[in-house]
């Protein structure tokens, strides 16, 4: 085997971000594409050190008309690396990148569950992470959907989606390949111009190297990654503070104590009331929920909301806020 400066990086970030240890079940998501291509080489390379039992995963959305050839190429090449094969094929071809990205993820936990894998691992890169910055800052979010690719995150009670290569830019991934021979297998729909987040990959990102910063999507990827050690640190902070602020009244009413709330940074007020309305709404709250939830810590008594989805109202008794 050769050992190549990726090796390396992906071996060290292995064993110091603690993303699995020897002797795991990985399930590795493999479209053909680069990224994963990359992924799966360089994890099948590291695998005499780890001791871990490799598989591979394919998903076929059954949205392009080689979809399915593209799903025999992944197998004949799982069957030339001696490595076990999963295909999980979509019933109803999938049309928009939400639905796709929603069914892969439990087709993936689908088969992890059923074959026992304790970790799925994709093939996610800094550009990957820069381009959902980007993305999810035009659309408008907080520091949390900045951060939105994180190195690990649990997709279940005992399956962890696991992403290795996170400080990998694409154009790495691309020279591993050719430097190794991997047949790429070209995805038509990479190119579609329709997607939002191929304008970013295809044109934004491009416009931004030439005339801003050669070094753009490391920087952005950096980013992301300095909000995540900061958002974990305010939801754990918000967290605690819901615990002391919040009881449970009559009839499980939940009452939030004003006093408390009120002498704490406006930053975990608002990722307090995020955190109450997340366990009331069917749908993750937005900005207007979280603020009409918000100004009755200092709202004169007997004020009143009106409803949120759902119809849950919060009103104003005194010290408290009672949602009902």
């Amino acid at each position: 085997m050769t050992w190549t400066a990726i090796h390396a990086e992906i071996h060290c970030t292995i064993r110091a971000r603690h993303l699995f240890a020897r002797n795991q079940k990985l399930l590795v998501a493999v479209s053909g594409g680069q990224d994963s291509l990359c992924l799966i080489k360089l994890l099948l390379d590291l695998q005499p050190k780890w001791e871990w039992s490799l598989a591979i995963a394919h998903c076929d959305h059954c949205w392009r008309e080689d979809s399915q050839a593209n799903a025999h190429h992944v197998e004949n090449l799982a069957h030339n690396w001696h490595t076990p094969f999963y295909l999980e094929t979509a019933t109803n071809p999938v049309k928009n990148e939400a639905s796709a990205r929603n069914w892969r993820y439990q087709a993936l936990t689908k088969i992890a569950e059923v074959h026992n894998y304790q970790y799925i691992v994709t093939g996610h890169t800094a550009s990957d992470r820069a381009e959902t910055l980007l993305y999810n800052l035009m659309r408008g979010t907080g520091a949390d959907g900045l951060q939105a690719l994180t190195w690990q995150r649990p997709l279940n009670e005992n399956i962890i989606l696991v992403r290795p290569l996170l400080e990998v830019t694409r154009s790495q991934t691309e020279q591993f390949c050719q430097e190794f021979n991997l047949p790429i297998w070209q995805d038509s729909t990479n190119q579609n111009l329709q997607y939002a987040r191929n304008r970013i990959r295809q044109e934004l990102i491009p416009y931004l190297k030439e005339n801003f910063n050669p070094q753009v999507e490391s920087n952005l990827a950096q980013t992301a990654e300095l909000l995540l050690a900061e958002v974990e640190y305010l939801e754990q902070t918000a967290h605690q503070l819901r615990l002391e602020a919040s009881e449970k009244g009559e009839n499980d009413i939940l009452r939030l104590n004003r006093r408390i709330l009120k002498i704490v940074p406006l930053a975990l007020q608002r990722r307090v009331m995020r955190q109450v309305l997340q366990e009331i709404l069917s749908d993750a709250p937005n900005f207007e929920h979280i603020e009409k939830l918000r100004v009755l810590i200092t709202a004169p008594n007997r004020s009143q909301t009106d409803p949120f989805p759902g119809g849950a109202i919060a009103q104003v008794q005194g010290d408290w806020i009672l949602i009902t």
